[in-house]
Formats: structure tokens, sequence, C-alpha cells
């Protein structure tokens, strides 16, 4: 098995971080949801096509992909498997 270099590690976890959001609770839910999976996949294509289309490091494009996260974060929905305490609802 041929181990993945950190800051390509990186950036994956990364863009796993931005599409693998917790899948909505109720179809109510469901466009919020894919409102905020929207922006996420948008910002993760701009850090992918930064280091593929030109050359930009991956780690700093991990780092810029997570800061745009936080303006994006997962809330304003219930998603399944949550608590009503836990479920992102706002």
């Amino acid at each position: 098995m041929n181990a993945i270099p950190e800051p390509t590690r990186d950036l994956l976890a990364a863009v796993l971080e931005a599409l693998g959001i917790p899948h909505p609770a109720t179809f109510g839910d469901s466009e919020r949801h894919g409102e905020i999976l929207t922006e996420r996949a948008s910002h993760a294509v701009i850090a992918l096509k930064g280091v593929l289309d030109h050359g930009d490091d991956p780690g700093w494009s991990a780092d810029y992909l997570r800061a745009r996260l936080v303006e994006h974060p997962p809330t304003g929905y219930r998603h399944s498997g949550a608590s009503s305490a836990e479920d992102g609802a706002q």
C-alpha cells in the first residue's frame, strides 16, 4: 500500500469534512441541507482545482477549505441520528 503524503491526506480529510455532513432527518430538512452542502462542495472544488490546475500547496488548500467550512457549518436543520439537543436546528 502506498502512503499518501501528509499534505495530500490533509486535503482529502478536509474534502471529506466538507461533503460528509449529516443527512437530513426529514424531507422538510432537505432544502437547508442541500443549501449547506452546495456551498461546502463549491469551496471543496475551488480547493481541489487550486491544487490540480494551479499547483497550490495541498496543505494550504486544506487550511483554506477548513476556513470556508467554518463559514458554512452544518446547522439549521435536523439531521438523522441526532438527539433533540444535538440536532443543529436553529
